[in-house]
């Protein structure tokens, strides 16, 4: 495992950053580089503990998964801008943004939702909307809510399976999200509090009119893709995968623009988890695209992201974990 080290060249020290959800503290992200725009996303009384709780991604554990490598002409044809949403026009959840909601499930739902898109893209269109429920309660080897190993969760998918389900309150699938949404300062009803106990229920929801086992559907033996080439040649081939990074709190006020670290690395930063699209250049800067599972209320880009690529930046090249769909 390749071992990332962070030289912090920002001229403060840790004790000199303000409140990380402070005017001060998004002036500062905004003067330390010109990559991206810093706004603000959440009121500034937001308990920063309920933001951190989403960092639930556990990093850098080996896996005994196989790397898959594409081949080099391959590689050469490939675009310098890749949009998925704009190749697979019959694939919905493409352009679709869950929310975690104060639990640290990230690790499932970037995973489901990467599955979720590869199960329509090798089916020719067939919309199956895996659960991050189901993944949350029952991947037994993770601790739901208290965060999770990426990799279990597509080793989960392959040897137990996932139920359909969708988001919170949607009544969609066998099982949705019991997880409430938090939407600071957009609803005022919004519930944002959770006592982060997800119980796992081999049962679907009143009324669904299938069985859980039924329900269930399978992927292959899972896999790493190592480089930013092959990782290019994966997306355009099948479609989405996961990738885990460091995820400081300067991340929580992205607006637009290529995302790359802003502040130094501390205490208040955490392991992160999320759906990898694409790529592409913006004003002579590489980047990934990628999908948040911080609701559509996130940034400017609807829960979507740009973030710095070919460089391993904050270590997102290094876990990237896909699987295709067991469709018979």
């Amino acid at each position: 495992m390749l071992v990332v080290t962070f030289v912090l060249y920002f001229g403060l020290a840790r004790a000199d950053l303000p409140h990380p959800l402070s005017d001060e503290y998004i002036q500062i992200i905004n003067s330390n580089q010109n990559s991206w725009i810093a706004g603000r996303n959440y009121p500034e009384d937001t308990p920063l503990e309920h933001l951190k709780g989403r960092l639930g991604a556990f990093l850098g554990r080996d896996s005994d998964f196989p790397i898959i490598t594409h081949e080099s002409d391959f590689i050469a044809s490939l675009p310098e801008n890749f949009d998925p949403r704009e190749k697979w026009l019959n694939c919905p959840s493409l352009h679709e943004i869950r929310d975690q909601g104060i639990c640290g499930s990230c690790w499932a739902h970037g995973a489901v939702e990467a599955m979720t898109d590869r199960w329509c893209i090798h089916s020719n269109g067939s919309q199956f909307h895996f659960s991050s429920q189901d993944m949350v309660g029952c991947c037994s080897k993770d601790n739901g809510c208290h965060g999770g190993w990426p990799g279990d969760a597509w080793n989960f998918w392959k040897n137990s399976g996932l139920v359909s389900g969708g988001n919170y309150k949607s009544n969609e699938g066998c099982q949705p999200y019991t997880i409430p949404e938090c939407i600071h300062g957009h609803d005022s009803n919004s519930n944002c509090t959770y006592d982060g106990i997800v119980p796992c229920v081999k049962e679907c929801r009143d009324g669904y009119g299938k069985s859980y086992q039924d329900d269930k559907r399978f992927g292959l033996k899972p896999y790493h893709v190592v480089g930013e080439d092959n990782i290019k040649a994966e997306l355009y081939k099948n479609g989405p995968l996961e990738v885990d990074f460091t995820c400081c709190p300067d991340l929580f006020h992205y607006k637009k623009g290529v995302y790359r670290l802003s502040v130094p690395i501390n205490h208040e930063c955490g392991g992160h988890a999320v759906k990898l699209l694409g790529w592409g250049v913006e004003n002579g800067t590489k980047y990934w695209l990628l999908a948040n599972s911080w609701n559509t209320y996130w940034g400017e880009l609807g829960g979507f992201f740009k973030f710095l690529r070919g460089e391993n930046h904050l270590g997102i090249e290094e876990d990237v974990f896909g699987g295709l769909p067991k469709l018979q």
